[in-house]
């Protein structure tokens, strides 16, 4: 009986020290990325079934910080994309098929085995201006125009590590459009320009920033569907304003599937799926250049790309 309880007591000892040892490996800083690039080209000579020579390129670039300690956590993220093309003739100008900048930071206090009280900040803009095709001459974006900030108060929930829920009953997000082009035209959201019905001459500039709050919904799911080879993630966003139209719910909704080919080649599939009640999207049916509707529409956007990649 000495010798079991002694034996006990040793094998006790150990496992706490392995236990601790596994602990310790998982504070601290944990920090990686992946930096994709797509490349295609197509060449035309005197094909007779027809069609256009045409080259593009595509970067994406996700990288994450995240930090443990005891119960408390810190995780950040920064995800962009660009991506160019060109039709045609060499001379055709080059048009943009991508354009993404997204940072994230979210700090949470452990209170139960699945729930954190957490607080988010969330970031979305672009590199560059962007135009509807063909016509390049008036930008319908740009840098900061429009960005949008969100800051959130919540609970985040964490059930398994592949899942992660964030609900934030008090959300406040600022709508951003730094420019005064767009700013005037009232473009996503903000206020426009105010003008003299009789002279045409502006009275006062549209208003570059647009306040609202809200709450607010994250979910993300990230699983690999086949070990080292296929992993899908997944990201939804929603968010209400409780200020203006509390029913119509703004969605954002990212899927992302990564294919390891071989080590440094990957092929991508990406979609995104917006509804922004406050953007407004113009229709021209027919072409002709008269706009026939305006109004919020389901945006979406797929991209694939097969090229290099490589993990730190």
């Amino acid at each position: 009986m000495i010798s079991f309880g002694i034996s006990f007591s040793q094998t006790t000892e150990k496992e706490k020290d392995l236990l601790k040892q596994n602990t310790d490996t998982t504070q601290g800083w944990k920090k990686g990325g992946v930096v994709t690039i797509t490349f295609s080209q197509i060449s035309l000579t005197n094909w007779s079934a027809g069609g256009q020579n045409s080259i593009s390129g595509n970067g994406l670039v996700n990288i994450f910080a995240n930090y443990k300690m005891g119960n408390k956590s810190w995780d950040n993220t920064l995800n962009m994309g660009y991506g160019l093309l060109r039709q045609g003739k060499k001379k055709t100008t080059l048009l943009k098929s991508d354009d993404k900048i997204e940072l994230n930071s979210k700090f949470g206090q452990k209170v139960t085995k699945a729930w954190y009280v957490a607080a988010l900040m969330n970031l979305k803009t672009q590199f560059s201006a962007g135009y509807n095709y063909p016509n390049d001459s008036v930008a319908i974006s740009d840098f900061f125009a429009p960005a949008a900030f969100i800051t959130a108060i919540g609970m985040d929930y964490k059930p398994i590590p592949d899942f992660t829920a964030f609900i934030a009953p008090v959300t406040g997000r600022v709508i951003i459009v730094n420019s005064e082009t767009l700013a005037d035209a009232g473009a996503y959201g903000v206020e426009k320009a105010l003008f003299d019905e009789t002279t045409g001459n502006l009275i006062k500039h549209g208003k570059k920033a647009r306040y609202e709050f809200g709450g607010y919904l994250r979910a993300m799911y990230t699983r690999e569907l086949k070990k080292d080879v296929v992993k899908l993630t997944t990201k939804l966003d929603l968010f209400s304003n409780y200020l203006d139209c509390p029913e119509n719910v703004d969605v954002n909704w990212e899927v992302l599937i990564a294919m390891k080919l071989g080590k440094y080649l990957t092929a991508t599939i990406s979609t995104t799926l917006i509804y922004d009640d406050n953007t407004k999207i113009k229709i021209d049916k027919d072409e002709d250049g008269i706009i026939e509707a305006e109004g919020p529409r389901i945006q979406f956007k797929e991209v694939f790309g097969l090229g290099f990649s490589y993990k730190f």
